[in-house]
């Protein structure tokens, strides 16, 4: 198994230019699956090529295992085909000419694998993915699901220390995406690769990764469990990118403007150690809000706070319940709603766990 180092990685497409990823530092351990996640243009791919040996460092140093593969100022640099990794593009980049068994065994012909060697290997990676059933046929013949699996066939027979996959799930549709999660963590467990694999999705990071790596504007902003980077935003970025209903963001000109938000968020927070940080903002996800309909009490572990409900908005599984509270809108998430009704009074609770503030930098305080 195969560790990463990344040391100060700096990548500049044009001398002087503004930095594709900076200052990059970031260990990833042998076996890891790790999920570079943030929106378009953040550095992600960027990172991934440079790993792969698609792309140059500016400046900085890569280790693959025990050999540094890319260091400028030492003047290193090895080139992709030497660095025994796998990686699966968004396009797969199937050869249409070739069967499915030819692709798959196309990169041990490269490698110069004798031709009995190469069968064995092919048969059992085919029957591996489920898609034995296909070798014989074109990549245009079977379906975006299948040619997923071949590319990753492909990349499985050639044994690479590092798999890096950049966004392979994106051009398929939600039932196959569903799918294939499940079969990349199932190869992942069975091969027990260090696996990166790079994408925009927050749902792939969080149910694929055993670490998450977030990024925007080239820069690394937290690195971590997929719980952590939830439940611990180190920042208002993270906090605001990774949500599927979008977090209350309380600014501090709200909280100065509205008393009753102002007093029931200074209650919760009385005692909480945060050294003395000025709050810029508060943080508040919405499935975290406990609603009390009128003439329930509000248990003495949590604070209350008045609020009418605005709109009941049904989702499927659950339900987007909009608050105002004195004017200043929150949203809450809510398995069932029997006994709330537009318009109603209510109370609304937190618990301290469950607050995230954040100082004038946008950076978390810690409560």
């Amino acid at each position: 198994m195969t560790n990463i180092n990344i040391q100060n990685a700096n990548k500049a497409y044009s001398k002087g230019g503004p930095l594709a990823v900076a200052d990059l530092s970031l260990d990833i351990p042998s076996s890891e699956f790790l999920c570079l996640l943030g929106p378009s243009g953040c550095g992600k791919s960027t990172t991934l090529r440079m790993i792969a040996g698609l792309e140059n460092l500016t400046s900085g140093q890569i280790q693959i295992g025990d050999r540094v593969v890319d260091a400028t100022e030492d003047g290193i640099f090895v080139p992709a085909e030497k660095r025994n990794l796998g990686m699966v593009f968004q396009n797969y980049a199937l050869w249409p000419h070739m069967s499915i068994q030819e692709n798959i065994e196309f990169g041990l012909k490269i490698k110069k694998v004798a031709a009995a060697e190469r069968r064995v290997i092919v048969e059992k990676v085919l029957k591996t993915l489920g898609i034995y059933q296909f070798k014989d046929r074109y990549p245009s013949e079977v379906s975006g699901g299948q040619q997923q699996r071949v590319a990753l066939a492909r990349m499985i027979a050639i044994s690479p220390d590092v798999i890096l996959l950049d966004e392979p799930l994106s051009n398929l549709d939600a039932k196959l995406r569903l799918d294939m999660r499940a079969e990349l963590k199932r190869i992942h467990t069975e091969l027990g690769s260090t696996f990166i694999f790079v994408t925009h999705d927050q749902w792939e990071a969080m149910t694929l990764a055993t670490t998450i790596a977030v990024m925007n504007e080239g820069r690394l902003q937290q690195v971590g469990p997929p719980t952590d980077i939830y439940d611990r935003p180190a920042n208002r970025f993270v906090a605001e990118f990774v949500g599927t209903l979008p977090i209350n963001i309380l600014e501090r000109s709200d909280l100065d403007s509205n008393k009753v938000l102002d007093d029931w968020i200074k209650t919760i927070w009385a005692g909480a150690s945060h050294d003395g940080a000025k709050v810029g903002s508060v943080g508040i996800r919405p499935e975290t809000i406990e609603l009390f309909a009128q003439g329930l009490a509000v248990p003495d572990t949590l604070e209350g706070c008045p609020a009418k409900v605005m709109d009941l908005v049904p989702t499927g599984g659950n339900w987007i319940v909009e608050l105002n509270i004195e004017g200043t809108r929150l949203f809450a998430l809510k398995r069932q709603v029997d006994d709330l009704a537009v318009g109603a009074c209510i109370k609304m609770a937190i618990s301290l766990r469950d607050l995230h503030i954040f100082d004038t930098c946008g950076d978390r305080i810690t409560a």
